[in-house]
């Protein structure tokens, strides 16, 4: 029944979007993490990958969490000689998270995970009425 492979995927994507928005939520966590030691690396901010397979058993796309991988671009630094993990110099390396970019990632993982909930509504509803429809 199509109705229900509708829903399949539409968890799917529910699941998925659910996982993004829990490593965007890390990486807004961590934001501020520094390392304890001069030469420890900071927080390296985490980019979730999607990744789409063929389910055989629903006949249809289904979507699922990725690879995860570590941005690599550079690490800020700022000046704070007081800190445990400032270099000779005084400056300390700082997470490459910026929260602004986190909080549109989340906006947007919202909006996906509203419209895949959108659909299994839908999908309920129209279940619902067919069922409605075959007992009268």
């Amino acid at each position: 029944m199509d109705l229900l492979k509708s829903l399949f995927v539409s968890a799917s994507g529910l699941k998925a979007q659910n996982g993004r928005m829990r490593i965007i939520a890390e990486n807004i966590a961590n934001a501020d993490s520094t390392g304890r030691t001069p030469n420890e690396e900071p927080y390296r901010r985490k980019i979730p990958t999607f990744k789409s397979h063929f389910d055989k058993e629903i006949g249809g796309e289904k979507v699922e969490i990725g690879r995860i991988a570590e941005d690599s671009s550079p690490f800020e630094v700022r000046y704070e000689p007081g800190h445990p993990a400032a270099d000779e110099n005084g400056y300390i390396r700082t997470p490459n998270v910026n929260t602004l970019i986190e909080t549109v990632d989340m906006r947007e993982a919202q909006r996906s995970y509203e419209a895949n909930l959108n659909v299994v509504e839908a999908t309920r509803r129209m279940v619902q009425k067919t069922i409605d429809i075959l007992r009268a």
